[in-house]
């Protein structure tokens, strides 16, 4: 059973009292710490300069009557080796800092050694314990060892600057069952439609470990104890920062950068947006599945997958022009070493109701078929779709929304565990091509890249005013740069891309984006404003008459059909659902339900 322990029901916070005494430090010492990376050194230095040394480099947890930082950091400190089991056993510190807590643990018969991707830190640590410290410059990610070499884990706010599923897989494969995983570190409790933030939620951290066969033993939130060191940073910073700027060869700018960033955080603890806490997990089992971020050396595995779903290849240019950014994202599941799920999304720039926003475009949902038995909230589909979406969709992720274009089947299996509600769909209209009646007041121009100079401005031009008919609507940016690298950059299509103006005036009236196959000439996308869409379509049923295709046909979202509508021809439902994230805290399916705007543009990858 998990023991919880609450210590913000303490009424307001505890804050510290200022010190009488400031250390004497001659100004012609140099600072031990100032090597120490940006803004280490000016924390280490700073409390060198208020109290005469500095033992640690993480907030402290002040107790009534407590006079200094470093008291409240050794209270920090006790509560954390307080959750070991009794030596000797083996302990790996992830993120060191000054090396004290390493040097307690060594001195209380614990075998310990501490990792940092910091060299000047491993060079402080071994300048002030010696050579000999079991020290070493490392990630945790790239830290490599016999598996369950060790009883314990312990991070001492590192965390926060490790991505979840690495912590938990390198935990995982780094101690055995039973073994320990401690976590002391400050969270976000609660995301808003604000900023991006910087911390882990939580909650996440809980679920996602559960996921990966941990137990949690016991969670303290100890937010009302911590935030009071954020006041203590700002007044040691204003009381040395004449000193912290000469001694450290700093500018004042940004000691008032840092200044902002403390007391940002300072109204994040106060508006209960950011807390500190105490996570305690155990190794409970070894989970069949394992959930990692495809790394891009493991593309040649999902080319593999890929292969065996959807029966053609992903090439590497593909996956490369698709996936190649390091704004998108792929999750993976493996199986004995063998990869057998993938989730994978692509970074889009849109307009949410006017204004913009990133979302993300899933895609390359695949389980292999020997696995898809399992479509409960224990298999591999909800394993990965409900991480993707807690790890990057919704209020203070990298997207805020997230999209995809599932068949029934797959949309009704999302909505079944929670993970996605419906909020669209697509239907399709169809023309018959013509070949006379040339419309004498347009033009046509053939865009490609030997036409950038003209056809960025009017690409652009034709996107503000169709971006202006969509203030209420949520769309994908289509301007030059995404025409340049969705359509032209695309490494496996060809697409025809024509301008539409004024045959005098050169006005842009629109553009029109043509894909031919034997199904005949496909509108897969336009940027205009909504007016031009018939001019356009006529257009399109001109050219594919020209062409020899036998029909225009396109899809669009079914709730702006009236203005395809207004073109004639027939109008019929596909098996294509738009879907919207259920599982996360971000904007409600309710808000987005029938306001997408997407053409077959927004989802061919073909």
């Amino acid at each position: 059973m998990t023991k919880t322990v609450n210590h913000n029901l303490a009424q307001g916070a505890r804050h510290y009292r200022k010190t009488g005494h400031i250390a004497s430090i001659a100004t012609s010492t140099p600072s031990p710490f100032k090597d120490l990376t940006f803004p280490l050194n000016v924390y280490a230095h700073a409390l060198l300069l208020e109290e005469g040394k500095a033992t640690y480099l993480h907030y402290g947890l002040f107790q009534d009557n407590q006079t200094s930082l470093q008291t409240a950091q050794q209270f920090s400190t006790d509560l954390l080796m307080a959750r070991l089991p009794p030596p000797p056993c083996r302990i790996l510190e992830v993120g060191v800092g000054l090396g004290t807590t390493l040097s307690l643990l060594n001195q209380r018969g614990y075998d310990v050694h501490g990792i940092t991707p910091d060299a000047q830190q491993i060079a402080y640590i071994q300048k002030d314990l010696g050579s000999g410290a079991s020290v070493s410059c490392h990630s945790l990610q790239d830290f490599k060892v016999q598996p369950e070499s060790f009883d314990v884990v312990l991070l001492q706010e590192s965390a926060q600057y490790i991505e979840p599923l690495v912590i938990f897989n390198k935990a995982l494969d780094l101690l055995p069952l039973s073994g320990d995983l401690v976590i002391i570190d400050e969270f976000a409790l609660k995301y808003d439609e604000a900023e991006i933030e910087g911390l882990h939620l939580l909650d996440d951290m809980a679920a996602l470990a559960e996921r990966f066969g941990f137990e949690l033993v016991e969670r303290m939130d100890l937010s009302t104890l911590a935030a009071p060191t954020l006041d203590y940073l700002l007044h040691i910073t204003a009381t040395h920062r004449q000193r912290l700027i000469k001694d450290l060869t700093l500018t004042d700018e940004q000691l008032t950068r840092l200044d902002e960033s403390n007391r940002s955080y300072h109204k994040k603890y106060v508006s209960g947006h950011y807390g500190y806490a105490l996570l305690h997990f155990r190794k409970k089992t070894v989970p069949k599945w394992r959930l990692q971020i495809l790394a891009k050396n493991q593309a040649p595995e999902m080319f593999g997958l890929f292969k065996k779903t959807f029966h053609h290849d992903m090439t590497p240019a593909m996956w490369q022009w698709k996936y190649g950014s390091n704004s998108a994202r792929e999750i993976g599941i493996w199986r004995d070493n063998q990869l057998i799920a993938h989730y994978g999304g692509v970074s889009r720039k849109i307009l949410f109701f006017g204004q913009p926003q990133t979302a993300v475009q899933i895609g390359d949902v695949m389980v292999d078929t020997r696995e898809r038995g399992t479509l409960t909230r224990k298999g591999p589909f909800f394993l990965m779709a409900a991480t993707f979406l807690e790890r990057y969709i919704g209020y203070g992720k990298p997207y805020l929304i997230g999209f995809g274009f599932p068949n029934e089947r797959a949309m009704k299996v999302a909505e079944r565990l929670g993970l996605y509600a419906e909020v669209g769909h697509m239907t399709e209209f169809s023309w018959s091509t013509r070949t006379r009646f040339p419309l004498w007041g347009t033009r046509l121009n053939l865009i490609g890249r030997e036409q950038a100079d003209f056809a960025a401005t009017a690409a652009d031009q034709c996107w503000q005013h169709m971006a202006a008919d969509l203030q209420t609507a949520i769309i994908g940016v289509r301007d030059w740069q995404y025409l340049l690298h969705r359509y032209l950059d695309h490494p496996n299509q060809q697409y025809q891309i024509m301008l539409v103006r004024n045959r005098f005036s050169k006005y842009a009236r629109g553009i029109l984006v043509l894909r031919y196959d034997p199904e005949g000439c496909e509108i897969v996308d336009l940027i205009a404003p909504l007016a031009e869409i018939p001019l356009l379509i006529t257009h399109a049923r001109r050219l594919a008459g020209m062409h020899g295709a036998r029909r225009v046909f396109c899809r669009i979202t079914a709730n702006f059909a009236d203005y395809f509508a207004v073109a004639g021809g027939t109008q019929r439902t596909v098996n294509i659902h738009i879907p919207a994230n259920a599982w996360s805290n971000g904007p409600s399916p309710e808000i987005l339900k029938d306001h997408w705007w997407l053409m077959s543009g927004d989802k061919d990858f073909r």
